[in-house]
């Protein structure tokens, strides 16, 4: 049996499926001080985003991003067929195999040069459909300093 914590908060627990239920919540008990260490180590989540929040995020998305979509466009020649924003929560950005762009509105909460990185790392995506070693010499060819700028995608900002 095994015990994860969640970036949001929750306890998981793996078993066995014969495994008795009896034997699990032992498991768990025997366990607990292990996961109030680990949960209490743990940063507060953020407050969940008010409707209006994530309304100013979309919007000032929809202010931004094709501007920096078409510039990079032109700088790399690969035009995506359509660009989105979403409230997607689990990635600030996708790329579909039709080459449709979808950007997060919650990377409004990034600096420009990690929201630079989000466009061009999408925009990659057009001629290379993975991340291997074509997408990420692609990737550095326009942006070489994209691992720092990487670094500038904070977690914190992007909520769960």
């Amino acid at each position: 049996m095994s015990l994860e914590i969640t970036k949001d908060r929750r306890v998981l627990v793996r078993a066995p499926q014969r495994a008795a239920k009896k034997d699990i919540d032992a498991f768990v008990t025997r366990h607990e001080a292990w996961i109030q260490k680990h949960l209490a180590a743990m940063p507060p989540p953020p407050p969940e985003p008010t409707a209006e929040e994530i309304a100013a995020l979309k919007a000032k998305a929809a202010a931004v991003l094709p501007g920096k979509v078409a510039y990079w466009s032109a700088v790399t020649g690969l035009k995506p067929t359509l660009i989105k924003i979403t409230t997607a929560r689990k990635r600030y950005g996708s790329c579909s195999g039709k080459n449709s762009i979808c950007f997060s509105c919650f990377l409004m909460n990034c600096p420009d040069e990690a929201i630079d990185l989000v466009v061009v790392h999408e925009l990659c995506h057009i001629r290379e459909k993975n991340h291997g070693p074509r997408f990420y010499a692609l990737l550095s060819h326009y942006l070489p300093d994209y691992a720092e700028r990487k670094k500038l995608l904070a977690p914190k900002a992007f909520p769960v």
